[in-house]
């Protein structure tokens, strides 16, 4: 225990950082330690390509985009605090914890977790995914597995079910509605510690 205060007592606003992120105090440590373990140049930072030593990255058909997620249009690099709000996104709900109406939404909740997805696939940061950011997306995860002509007919298929105000593309709550009956939480969930 006296290692974890030691290291929390390295980091500014730890407390306000649990606090949003929901992390307990051994999360934000083991957090700290996956965090510099990354930066190897002790830059206090991280850049696209620290993020390339993560083999679940790299093994992922769409880690680059996942990856991007970390960083702000022009941005290069993460610090530790940003580092650990995206990863927030991806803490199981606790659903034993009082929500407190005159608070923000968790980070983790069902709705950030769809908007964390949502980016993943609107490119073009407009709002909406369209036919194109779609294709992009099948053909990144599925590769050689299927045909262009299938894959064009799932985009098609896709964007048809959830268009529901007809602009041939889908709105982020057009893509809320096409997953409510998933169980995103389960989906979208990193199990940081027991």
């Amino acid at each position: 225990m006296g290692s974890n205060n030691s290291t929390l007592s390295k980091i500014p606003n730890v407390d306000e950082l649990m606090q949003e992120t929901g992390f307990t105090p051994a999360h934000i440590v083991r957090l700290y330690d996956r965090f510099k373990a990354l930066d190897k140049d002790q830059k206090g930072h991280l850049s696209p390509q620290d993020f390339g030593s993560i083999k679940e990255l790299a093994m992922n058909p769409i880690g680059d985009r996942i990856i991007g997620a970390f960083f702000s249009p022009g941005q290069e690099a993460v610090d530790f605090h940003s580092f650990v709000r995206i990863l927030a996104h991806f803490r199981p709900l606790d659903k034993n914890r009082p929500r407190d109406p005159n608070t923000p939404e968790p980070i983790n909740s069902r709705t950030s977790k769809l908007r964390f997805a949502f980016q993943l696939y609107d490119q073009d940061k407009d709002g909406k995914i369209s036919r194109a950011e779609l294709l992009q997306v099948l053909r990144t995860m599925l590769e050689m597995q299927v045909t262009e002509e299938q894959l064009e007919s799932i985009a098609d298929r896709t964007i048809q079910e959830a268009d529901l105000d007809g602009d041939s593309a889908i709105s982020f709550d057009e893509f809320r509605k096409s997953l409510e009956k998933v169980n995103i939480d389960h989906k979208m969930s990193i199990r940081f510690l027991r």
